[in-house]
C-alpha cells in the first residue's frame, strides 16, 4: 500500500469514528431528554418503574453498541437531502407524540389520572419493551441499509434486505418500534400514555405503505421479494 492510499485509508477512518461518535451524542441526548422529561413532569425522582425505564434503557444502548456495525451506526446519524419530502414531514410528525408518551406519562404518575395498576402490568410492559426493541435491532443487523430516512440507497449499492425478521414481514423495524413505544405506557402505569403510542403507530403505518410503495417502484428486485414475504408488518393480516 502506497503512503497516499495509507492517509486516505486513515482519513476515511477517521471521518468514519467522527461520524460514529456523531450518531452516539444523538442517542444518548435523545435518551437522556426523554428521561429527565419524565422526572419533571411526575415531579418527584423516587419513581421506580421509571428508573426500570432507564435501566432497561442503557442496556439496550450498550447491546446495540456492541452488535451494530459502525458502518450503520455513523448512517443512522445522518439526515440526507435525499429523503423523500414526505418522508421528512412524518418524521417531523413522528417527534410529536414520540416525545409526548414519556412527558404524559409523568404527568399521570403526579395527578393520578390513572388507575393504579398491578406489578404484572408493570413488568409486562418492561417485557415488551425487550422484545420490541429486540426485533428493532434484529432489523437494523440484519439490513446492512437500515436508515432514518427513506431514500433508495444508490451510492451504496442498496439490494433487498431478506434476512432474520425480513423473511416473515418486510418492515420489521417499524414493528419493533410500535411495541416499544406501547410498552413504555405500561410499564410506566399509564393509560394516557397509550394515546401518543397509538398516534406513533398510525404515523408509522402510513410510513410503512409510502415507503413500500416507493421500495416497489425505486428498488430492484424488491417487487419479486414481495411476492414471496406478502405482508409489510403483521403476518396474515397487512
Amino acid at each position: 500500500m502506497n503512503q497516499n492510499a495509507s492517509v486516505r485509508q486513515d482519513k476515511a477512518g477517521s471521518e468514519l469514528s467522527s461520524r460514529v461518535r456523531r450518531r452516539i451524542v444523538q442517542v444518548v441526548g435523545q435518551f437522556v431528554f426523554l428521561a429527565a422529561s419524565m422526572f419533571v413532569t411526575a415531579g418527584r425522582f423516587d419513581w421506580l418503574w421509571a428508573w426500570a425505564y432507564i435501566v432497561a434503557g442503557i442496556a439496550i444502548l450498550a447491546v446495540n453498541t456492541l452488535v451494530m456495525p459502525r458502518e450503520l451506526v455513523a448512517l443512522r446519524g445522518e439526515g440526507t437531502e435525499e429523503a423523500k419530502p414526505w418522508d421528512r414531514k412524518i418524521t417531523a410528525l413522528s417527534l410529536l407524540p414520540t416525545t409526548a408518551i414519556p412527558i404524559v406519562s409523568g404527568l399521570d404518575e403526579r395527578f393520578g389520572w390513572s388507575p393504579e395498576m398491578g406489578v404484572a402490568v408493570h413488568l409486562a410492559g418492561l417485557a415488551l419493551m425487550f422484545v420490541g426493541q429486540g426485533l428493532f435491532t434484529w432489523a437494523m443487523v440484519s439490513n446492512p441499509f437500515f436508515s432514518t430516512m427513506v431514500r433508495i440507497q444508490m451510492d451504496r449499492g442498496q439490494t433487498v434486505a431478506t434476512r432474520g425478521p425480513y423473511r416473515w414481514v418486510r418492515h420489521p423495524g417499524y414493528v419493533g418500534y410500535t411495541l416499544s413505544a406501547v410498552s413504555t405506557g405500561l410499564l410506566l402505569g399509564s393509560l394516557w400514555a397509550l394515546v401518543p403510542a397509538f398516534l406513533t403507530g398510525v404515523l408509522l403505518v402510513v410510513r410503512t405503505a409510502l415507503e413500500d410503495r416507493t421500495l416497489l417502484e425505486e428498488l430492484p428486485g424488491y417487487e419479486e421479494y414481495a411476492r414471496q414475504v406478502r405482508y409489510r408488518l403483521v403476518p396474515g393480516v397487512w
